[in-house]
């Protein structure tokens, strides 16, 4: 399958039109997919046949000094896991902090459980449990 004769002014003309925020056919992402989609073309005409163009336009894309979509879509993730892994710290510091308390406690229990089964008369009325 050849390429259409108007392919690259096609691709020339969405770059146009997506750099200057007025797209029509594409929802104006800074992107290959974008860019194909607005000029009507499949993404490997990009990726494939015309690889000047595309670098091209990531080249005016990165002199606009906004950042892709792409970049915008990781860094919001980037945030939103920070905040996630802070969370996890503070839970796992809880729980810990629990794992602590609920050791003292075992063993406060298993104590008290040794000194009745030694000594059953010194208290008042013990019933021993069969051990299983």
């Amino acid at each position: 399958m050849s390429p259409a004769p108007d392919e690259r002014d096609r691709i020339r003309a969405a770059m146009d039109r997506i750099l200057q925020g007025t797209p029509q056919h594409s929802n104006g992402a800074l992107t290959v997919v974008a860019l194909a989609q607005e000029a009507g073309v499949p993404r490997n005409a990009l990726t494939q046949r015309h690889l000047d163009l595309k670098n091209n336009f990531y080249a005016q894309v990165k002199e606009r000094g906004q950042p892709t979509d792409a970049e915008a879509r990781l860094r919001l993730q980037v945030v939103r896991l920070k905040e996630l892994r802070q969370k996890d710290k503070a839970e796992l510091a809880q729980l810990r902090t629990d794992v602590e308390a609920l050791v003292r406690v075992v063993n406060q229990l298993a104590s008290e459980n040794r000194q009745l089964r030694e000594d059953p008369a010194s208290h008042s009325v013990v019933r021993a449990f069969p051990v299983r």
